[in-house]
């Protein structure tokens, strides 16, 4: 696990999808990033270090739990509610409640790489230097 502040944790991808969001990372982002498997592995790793983004899979890759309830469980600790939670889901209806529940707006594995993600990315992670 990195030790700088400017970390991303990934939570819940499966393998492709981890290494293809790191890649989106690294290419335009001076970030490192860190994985968790589960909800549980994230909030221990968020207890121990500051993240400038937490990225949740909608659906856990592990056992297939709701990664809702990561930013429900974020949200309500006082000592993680000031990280920034992004759902990464294709459903615009999970976007909203990931919005209602405390997270930012996310985006879906589809949109991966096009602008509109870059930017969102851009409002919470330093730009990689040239």
């Amino acid at each position: 696990m990195s030790s700088t502040a400017d970390c991303v944790l990934d939570v819940g991808q499966c393998t492709p999808d981890h290494f293809t969001i790191s890649n989106l990372l690294s290419d335009h982002f001076d970030v490192k990033v860190d994985r968790a498997a589960n909800v549980g592995e994230a909030l221990a790793m968020m207890q121990r270090q500051k993240y400038r983004l937490v990225l949740v899979n909608r659906l856990i890759d592990e056992d297939g739990s709701d990664g809702m309830e990561l930013i429900r469980n974020a949200t309500a600790d006082e000592r993680l509610r000031e990280t920034p939670l992004m759902l990464v889901s294709n459903y615009d209806d999970a976007q909203i409640q990931a919005v209602e529940a405390g997270g930012l707006r996310g985006f879906g594995k589809s949109q991966i790489g096009n602008r509109e993600t870059i930017e969102r990315l851009a409002e919470l992670l330093p730009a990689k230097s040239s």
